[in-house]
């Protein structure tokens, strides 16, 4: 004997697990798409001199890793491969307003504009991992909602009820 369960429920569930992944899918898709479209309005190219991707338009996660990675080292270069906070501190130790003070108030704001730079490089690269992120989320939800689905329509064998044993009196 074959019957079907209720299933109204598990159904639901499983349509909205789709809809919400299909949403999740075009979200992901969608920053994606706008972040590429925002790097390649920059025209940013990676220097020759980068450790990978040297030359390569910056228009996804990589390539914008490559830039932000060779912007530290020709900010490091400028400086003697000092930081911002030790260019800081050197510069407490030389009196105000002298040439050397000077040189190392315009490497300061190099460095700090590398920093800058670098920050938005990696805003942009964090907004690709979760754009990933939402993508497979999105996808798994819409494998789980048609799982879901396909289950609600499984038909369930019920065995037929069974008259309980008795035992004979003695």
């Amino acid at each position: 004997m074959s019957t079907t369960r209720g299933t109204g429920l598990a159904r639901t569930a499983g349509l909205l697990a789709i809809i919400a992944g299909i949403v999740f899918i075009l979200a992901g898709g969608v920053t994606w798409g706008l972040v590429t479209s925002q790097l390649k309005a920059e025209e940013i190219t990676v220097p020759e001199d980068a450790a990978f991707l040297a030359g390569a338009e910056v228009k996804g996660p990589f390539s914008a890793y490559a830039q932000a990675d060779i912007i530290n080292t020709h900010a490091l270069a400028g400086t003697e491969g000092r930081t911002y906070a030790e260019l800081g501190a050197a510069m407490r130790e030389v009196e105000p307003g002298t040439p050397e003070h000077t040189e190392l108030q315009e490497q300061r704001t190099s460095v700090m504009n590398a920093s800058f730079l670098r920050a938005s490089l990696f805003t942009s690269v964090v907004s690709y991992g979760v754009a990933a992120l939402v993508i497979g989320l999105g996808v798994l939800l819409v494998f789980l909602g048609l799982g879901m689905n396909q289950l609600a329509k499984a038909p369930v064998a019920l065995e037929p009820a069974r008259e309980p044993v008795r035992e004979p009196v003695a």
